[in-house]
């Protein structure tokens, strides 16, 4: 483990302990430090691990013992861990979205082009083989011309689950900004880059309940619009309606479907890795199951950090901050036109990363 690429971990909320069962004993990497504003849940994670240290924020965004920082913070924080990193000649792999705000996204990219760091965003659910044998299918004719796609994603608010839901409901959060990456992302992959959005957005409730943990009962404000809607122009001529809500209970809606001239695709949820992709051929009678043809097996949170650190200059990180940033400016896009009430092109674009073979477990584990 000597030559493995070392990894020091900002922020130690829920998800953090799924990238740690991934990194933590793999041959590419070695967490060398964790960090978070609560020291004592820092000590807590590193005397799990052993040869882990126990550091402040700023003591690991400088230590000598990091080459990239794993930024897991809430999005409001996004920006000033990824630029303290990058000011200390450190590479960024962070949590979506890239930041709370596009400008600061913006100088995030920027100053690591400044000092020739890498930048990496979430999601990589996308590299999992769901998403990645859709792609694989819409490529090879499966659906013949895409002419158009519908994403949905509806929920009653995390706050039903989630001890400390506060972020979801202040500035860069939301059912957009929060679930959107997953959609958007998947949907660059399957159509191509959006070139304009038209966006509708709402705010049905001015407080939550918070429903579980230490915390249950408690009332929390709503910050930001709770339900947005809007309209995708891809540039290759496809159009995606996209709903995001925390509003709903319920939807039978498929997360994201591609209807073509010769068919209609049916993708998995794009917050899971895997998941049956269903083709309905022009003039068939039922739904067809794909097998796995693409993608990474058995894939988990830190995919996209192992895909990030392992490029090594032979080809471009697929979970890359360029596609992040076109993501965000997205999402930031279709919430002003839902303001303004027009039209607004988009002034970012990214092309759909390298696609993934079927790779086995036992080949990135």
């Amino acid at each position: 483990m000597g030559d493995a690429h070392r990894i020091g971990v900002v922020g130690l909320g829920v998800i953090s302990r799924a990238y740690l069962d991934t990194l933590v004993g793999h041959r590419a990497v070695r967490v060398t430090a964790v960090a978070d504003l609560d020291a004592s849940r820092s000590a807590a994670v590193a005397a799990e691990l052993p040869g882990v240290a126990a550091l402040s924020v700023q003591e690991l965004l400088s230590s000598p013992d990091v080459d990239t920082v794993l930024n897991l913070t809430v999005p409001a924080a996004h920006a000033e861990i990824a630029l303290g990193a990058i000011g200390h000649g450190k590479n960024v792999y962070g949590e979506k979205p890239l930041a709370a705000e596009l400008a600061d996204a913006h100088a995030v990219l920027e100053a690591a082009t400044k000092a020739g760091t890498g930048v990496g965003c979430a999601p990589d659910t996308v590299l999992g083989t769901g998403l990645q044998t859709a792609r694989a299918a819409v490529a090879a004719g499966a659906v013949g011309r895409p002419q158009f796609a519908t994403a949905v994603m509806v929920t009653p608010g995390h706050e039903r689950w989630h001890p400390h839901p506060d972020f979801y409901y202040t500035a860069g959060g939301g059912p957009l900004l929060d679930m959107g990456p997953y959609y958007l992302t998947s949907l660059v992959h399957l159509l191509g880059p959006i070139r304009a959005v038209i966006g509708a957005a709402g705010r049905l409730r001015t407080e939550r309940v918070i429903g579980s943990g230490p915390r249950a009962g408690e009332r929390i404000p709503v910050e930001v619009d709770s339900h947005v809607s809007g309209v995708l122009e891809h540039v290759g001529g496809a159009l995606t309606t996209i709903t995001t809500s925390f509003d709903g209970v319920a939807t039978t809606a498929a997360p994201i479907e591609v209807h073509g001239d010769a068919g209609t695709l049916a993708v998995p949820d794009p917050n899971r890795f895997d998941g049956e992709v269903r083709l309905f051929e022009l003039g068939g009678t039922q739904w067809r199951p794909l097998p796995s043809s693409a993608g990474y097996v058995d894939a988990a949170r830190g995919v996209g950090l192992l895909d990030f650190v392992t490029a090594d200059g032979r080809r471009a990180p697929r979970a890359s901050g360029d596609l992040a940033l076109h993501v965000l400016e997205t999402m930031s896009a279709l919430l002003r036109s839902a303001a303004e009430g027009r039209r607004i092109e988009l002034t970012t674009s990214a092309e759909p990363p390298a696609p993934v073979p079927l790779t086995a477990a036992d080949e990135w584990r």
